[in-house]
């Protein structure tokens, strides 16, 4: 198969699925295409959390601020999957998660001057992705389009600082119910469940569930991916902290 995530919302995509299903016979997924538009950390965030759940497949992402410049496109091989978007930082961490551990590797991708200089998803991503998915994921080094790549932009997420009685770290994203990812990990906060800590400067309890406190109630607990989650039951987090995606967060228990 071939999944496609972006930023671009709608019809845009409608285009990249018609040029894959001209030019190969995937099958096609949607992963997301409301990723926070621009936003090449939060998109790489959430490839992480979404692409190791699907078998062997190519994943076309275009999250893609340096769409027109002279920014490279990248075809990433991980873990029997591939990887195809642009050298902006996107598709590395999701590449780590592929490839549980081990290596991956890194091609760039060569095309000549696409049809428009706004909409390379349309007019070299998704070629692409059909091409790599002809071709087989093994086959990657053997395309006309694949050179091996000696550097790429390699985004990481910053690290916490955890000490015995608390974290310094930030938020990642905010997701669409409004709940506050941070990069603090869960492991930190988990012997004070059903207790309380310190959230900047406030007594918040800390709960496995949503529901473990009364609606509009603020709670902290431990996400699907791992992270501590500032959240409220039925309500938005990031309204109730009062806190936006990159900002400090400071814990203490």
């Amino acid at each position: 198969m071939i999944t496609l995530s972006s930023d671009f919302g709608s019809p845009y995509p409608a285009a990249m699925k018609g040029v894959v299903c001209r030019e190969s016979d995937a099958r096609i997924e949607d992963v997301a295409h409301d990723f926070p538009r621009q936003d090449v950390r939060a998109a790489a965030f959430w490839l992480t959390q979404t692409l190791p759940y699907f078998p062997p497949a190519v994943h076309c992402v275009v999250v893609d601020p340096g769409v027109g410049t002279d920014r490279a496109a990248l075809v990433v091989r991980a873990g029997g999957h591939a990887l195809v978007g642009p050298d902006n930082g996107v598709l590395v961490p999701a590449a780590r998660e592929l490839a549980d551990g081990g290596d991956f590797e890194m091609f760039e991708w060569t095309y000549d001057d696409p049809a428009s200089t706004t909409f390379h998803g349309r007019d070299v991503f998704a070629p692409a992705a059909a091409t790599v998915h002809e071709a087989g994921v093994d086959s990657v080094e053997s395309l006309t389009q694949t050179v091996p790549a000696d550097e790429w932009i390699d985004l990481r997420f910053p690290d916490p600082i955890v000490r015995d009685q608390g974290a310094t770290g930030e938020v990642l994203v905010i997701d669409g119910f409004g709940n506050v990812i941070t990069n603090v990990p869960g492991e930190s906060v988990t012997d004070a469940f059903g207790e309380s800590i310190t959230v900047g400067g406030e007594r918040v309890p800390v709960r496995r569930a949503y529901a473990a406190v009364d609606p509009g109630d603020r709670l902290v607990t431990v996400g699907s991916h791992g992270n501590v989650e500032l959240a409220v039951n039925q309500g938005r987090g990031d309204e109730a902290f009062d806190i936006e995606t990159s900002a400090p967060v400071e814990l203490t228990w």
